[in-house]
Parts: structure tokens; sequence; C-alpha cells
């Protein structure tokens, strides 16, 4: 699994079926304050929904939906001491990498993704991601428990980690395809109506003809849960438009989702274009045409759009930054991965 840019991965790689879960921790460590940031953060997801978290300012691991609240205060006082030991290893982290640059200043950040996924055929996944300033550095090779390098500066690290008497990938593999998921399957269990609630999407469709005898039309499908879409363009009824854009599936501050496809036909009489959305909240196809003699000022999908353009960035956080690319019966910090591991 390739690293993509950590508010891309927080949006876009939960499972594409509507009953696929995923249990998934973010976490962020900065080099110095002064960058905006806390100098450490972990923020949990059930699917696309933040469940815990914990910065380096408030120092406690916070629920953040009314069904996680409802989990014993034993839980919040264990979880909150293992991201407390996390936070004093992952600063120790951003030393040690900046180490492996030769850099002695500036702010640098170390981001770490791991997590599980149950999908809708019952199979399960795992994965452990690490990257600083933006690049790739080491991810587990679950299959062999193993650390791999994605860069020269990360095959000290993974020569230490491997070691038989550390073999950290062993013990995260066993976290991964056992613990995590157990621990997926109660969080699906307790949130089970909010994480799988079904909400029928709107739909707008629009048009602009551009001056070299083309027509740009968008489609946006918006307010749905869960997840999961198909939207696609439709010539004359029945043959489907490959789309030239498509926006990643981004969330609405209410839970809800959206989602815009941009097609380009050619400007003439006689051919007609539809939008086709499928989403499971739907018992057929939602079919909406576009009438290019309909009055096209309506600016109600730009305001959309820039709505939950913002919401992103605030609602990603620490996120925003950086990155190219969730807790055991008892939650054990044994789980963090000490790249400043001992010689």
């Amino acid at each position: 699994m390739k690293m993509t840019p950590l508010i891309l991965l927080i949006l876009g790689v939960s499972g594409n079926h509507a009953d696929s879960h995923s249990l998934r921790y973010y976490k962020t460590a900065v080099s110095a304050p002064g960058s905006g940031l806390p100098v450490f953060s972990s923020v949990a997801y059930v699917d696309d929904r933040e469940i815990v978290n914990y910065n380096s300012d408030t120092r406690r691991n916070l629920p953040k939906t009314e069904w996680m609240k409802k989990l014993e205060p034993e839980y919040w006082e264990r979880n909150t001491q293992i991201s407390q030991g996390t936070e004093a290893v992952n600063k120790r982290n951003v030393q040690v990498v900046m180490q492996r640059f030769n850099q002695t200043g500036g702010i640098h950040i170390v981001q770490e993704m791991h997590g599980c996924e149950l999908r809708d055929d019952g199979s399960t996944a795992g994965y452990m991601q690490y990257g600083y300033d933006g690049r790739d550095f080491m991810y587990l090779d679950i299959q062999r428990g193993m650390y791999i390098p994605a860069m020269h500066e990360a095959q000290l690290t993974t020569q230490r980690v491997n070691t038989p008497d550390v073999r950290a990938g062993e013990r995260l593999k066993n976290y991964l395809e056992n613990i995590c998921i157990e621990w997926l399957k109660k969080h699906i269990n307790n949130g089970r109506e909010d994480l799988e609630r079904r909400v029928r999407p709107e739909v707008k469709v629009w048009g602009r003809q551009q001056p070299d005898g083309v027509t740009r039309l968008q489609c946006l499908a918006y307010g749905f849960h869960p997840r999961a879409v198909d939207v696609k363009w439709v010539r004359n009824g029945e043959d489907h438009i490959p789309s030239d854009e498509a926006s990643p599936i981004l969330p609405h501050p209410d839970g809800t989702y959206q989602t815009r496809v941009s097609v380009e036909v050619p400007t003439r009489e006689g051919d007609s274009y539809s939008c086709h959305v499928e989403h499971s909240s739907l018992e057929k196809t939602l079919i909406v045409t576009w009438d290019p003699n309909a009055e096209s000022q309506d600016k109600t999908y730009i305001v959309i759009a820039v709505v939950v353009t913002l919401a992103i960035v605030i609602a990603a956080g620490i996120g925003v930054i950086v990155w190219k690319r969730r807790s055991g019966q008892r939650p054990d910090a044994s789980n963090n991965i000490y790249i400043a591991a001992p010689t």
C-alpha cells in the first residue's frame, strides 16, 4: 500500500462497500512548537467517524462520538496512559529521524498510520506505515511481519526493529490481524446505528459551454450516507461517458458526504445527458437530466463546495499537513514502534 497525502488517506481509504468497516489510528509528532499544531496528536477513526482524540495540549484520550462515551471509565484512563507513553516515544522518534538526515533545526514531522479492515466478504487486512516530512519512510509487510524501508535513511531503523530480539513487525502483525479486528467489531456493534445509517443523496447538475466547442458538465451528489457511491454521466440514456475529473468523496460536518463528477462533451443539438447515482439508500438508480435551456445561475453547488472544503480543513486538523503516501483487548503500549530502537 502506497502512502498518499494524509488528508486524502483519511477521506479515501475506507472500504468501497457499504458493509465494510475500518479502524485506523493517525499519529503526528512535530519536532518543535510553532507549527500551529500540537507537538503530538493521535486520532482514531472507525470508517470516517472520528472516535477518539488525544494531543499534547489536553494529554487525555477524549471520546468524539456519543456511543464512545458509553465505554467504561477504565477504558479511557488506560488508553490515556498509553497515549502519554506514545507521546514520549514519538517525540524521541522525530529527533532520531532528524539525525538520520543530519538535520539540527527547523520544523519536521513524523507521522504514523496503522489500522485494520473488516470487509463485507469476511476477509480482513492490516497495515502500518510511517512518513517523514511528507515522504514515505517505512512500512510493515504484514505477510512477512517485517518492516521495509521506503528510503535510504530508514534502512538502519528497519534493520534494528527486524532483529530477532526486537521482532517488532511480528508483534504488530498479531495485533493488526487479531486484537485490532476484535476492537473494530466491538466499535461497530456499539456504533452500528450511526455507522450504518442510510441517507439519500441530493443531486444537482449544471453545464457551461466552453469556447472550443465543448460543454463541461458537472454533477454534484451530496448529503448521502454511507460513503460508498457511484456517480457517472450518461449520453442519450445508455452511453456511459468516462469522467475527466472526479473529486474525492468528501465529508460534511453532519457526517454525510459529497462528490462531484465532471465530463466534457461536444456542444451540439440532439444529445441528452443525465447523471446516474447509485447508493445503498436508493432502491433504484437516481437519474437527473441536464436541461441546457434551464437557467444556470443557481450557485448553490458553489456554496456547498466552499463550505465543505473549509470543513475538511478544520476537521482534518493535524491531517492537512503531510503524508505522501485501534486498541487491544487491553491496549498495550508495546504496540508502539520505537524508531530509536536499541542497538
